[in-house]
C-alpha cells in the first residue's frame, strides 16, 4: 500500500518541476519578446495571477529580471560594483568611448558622467582640445588632470560608491547654474517601454537634472544595458537625442530604440 507520505512527497516533487520549468520558461519568453504580463502568462500556464506573482517576485530577488506594473522586463545585468566592472575587458565600450569623444567640439561645455564606459571616453579625448568639463564623478575629474587646455568643473555632493559619482541635493543645486551643450549619460538600462533607467534613486535624480541643463544629451549604451531595465527611471528614451552602441549589436536590439525616434550612432 501506498502511504499518505509518499503521495504528498511526490506531489510537492512534481509541483517543484513545475515551478522550475515555469520560470525557465518565463526567463526564455522575457528574453524572446523584451517583456512578460502576468495576465497572460497566467493564462498560458492556467494558473492564478498571484501565482505568476510569486514567480516573478523570486525571479527579481535572484536578479533575473526586473518586475514592473503589470509583468516584468529584463535586468540589467550592469550592477556590479565600479571595481569589478573596471577590470573587465570591453572592446564594445571602448569603441563606444571613441565614437562619444568625437562628438565633443572645442571649446563646449562638455558633461561627462561617472562610470565604466565614460572612464572610456575620458580615455580618448585628445589632449590638444581645448573645452570645459563638467562631472559629478571624481575618476572622470582626475583622468583630466593632464590635459592642459580642458577646465575640470567638479560638482561635490554624497558619494555613491557603486558608480563613484555624487548625489544628494547639494549636487543639483550646482548643476542649476550650468548651461552645458552636451552631456554624456550612462545608464543601466535602455528599453522601448521603460525608457532609461538605473539602480540607485538618487542617481537617476542627478541624471534627469543634468540632461535638464545639456542642450544634447548622449547616452552610452554597451550590449549589456540594451533592451534592459533597472528599478528606477530616469525618464524616457526621448530624454535622450542620441544613443551610441556597439557596431556588432544585433539590429532587433536596436530597433525599437530607433522607433522612438531617436538617432542611433553604431560605434
Amino acid at each position: 500500500m501506498i502511504s499518505c507520505e509518499f503521495v504528498q512527497y511526490q506531489e510537492k516533487t512534481c509541483s517543484l518541476m513545475l515551478t522550475t520549468q515555469r520560470k525557465k520558461t518565463i526567463l526564455e519568453w522575457l528574453a524572446r519578446d523584451g517583456q512578460v504580463l502576468a495576465g497572460a502568462l497566467a493564462v498560458s500556464f492556467g494558473v492564478s495571477e498571484d501565482t505568476i506573482r510569486r514567480d516573478l517576485r523570486e525571479l527579481a530577488a535572484e536578479g533575473l529580471l526586473q518586475r514592473v506594473h503589470g509583468g516584468a522586463l529584463p535586468a540589467s545585468s550592469a550592477v556590479a560594483a565600479f571595481s569589478e566592472r573596471r577590470t573587465l575587458e570591453s572592446s564594445g565600450k571602448r569603441a563606444i568611448g571613441i565614437a562619444a569623444s568625437s562628438m565633443i567640439a572645442s571649446g563646449q561645455i562638455v558633461i561627462i558622467d561617472g562610470g565604466t564606459t565614460s572612464a572610456e571616453l575620458v580615455k580618448h579625448i585628445p589632449h590638444s582640445l581645448s573645452a570645459t568639463v563638467v562631472t559629478h564623478s571624481p575618476t572622470v575629474a582626475v583622468a583630466l588632470v593632464d590635459h592642459p587646455s580642458i577646465e575640470v568643473i567638479m560638482i561635490g555632493g554624497r558619494l555613491y560608491k557603486h558608480s563613484i559619482v555624487n548625489v544628494g541635493a547639494a549636487a543639483i543645486e550646482a548643476m542649476s547654474h550650468i548651461h552645458a551643450d552636451i552631456y554624456f549619460m550612462g545608464v543601466t538600462g535602455v528599453h522601448p517601454t521603460a525608457g532609461l533607467s538605473t539602480g540607485d534613486l538618487e542617481e537617476a535624480y542627478v541624471k534627469r537634472a543634468l540632461a535638464a541643463r545639456s542642450a544634447e544629451t548622449v547616452v552610452l549604451a554597451s550590449m549589456e544595458k540594451l533592451n534592459s531595465a533597472s528599478a528606477y527611471a530616469i525618464g524616457d528614451l526621448t530624454l535622450a537625442q542620441t544613443i551610441v552602441v556597439e557596431g556588432l549589436n544585433d539590429p532587433v536590439l536596436t530597433a525599437a530604440l530607433e522607433t522612438a525616434k531617436v538617432s542611433i550612432v553604431r560605434a
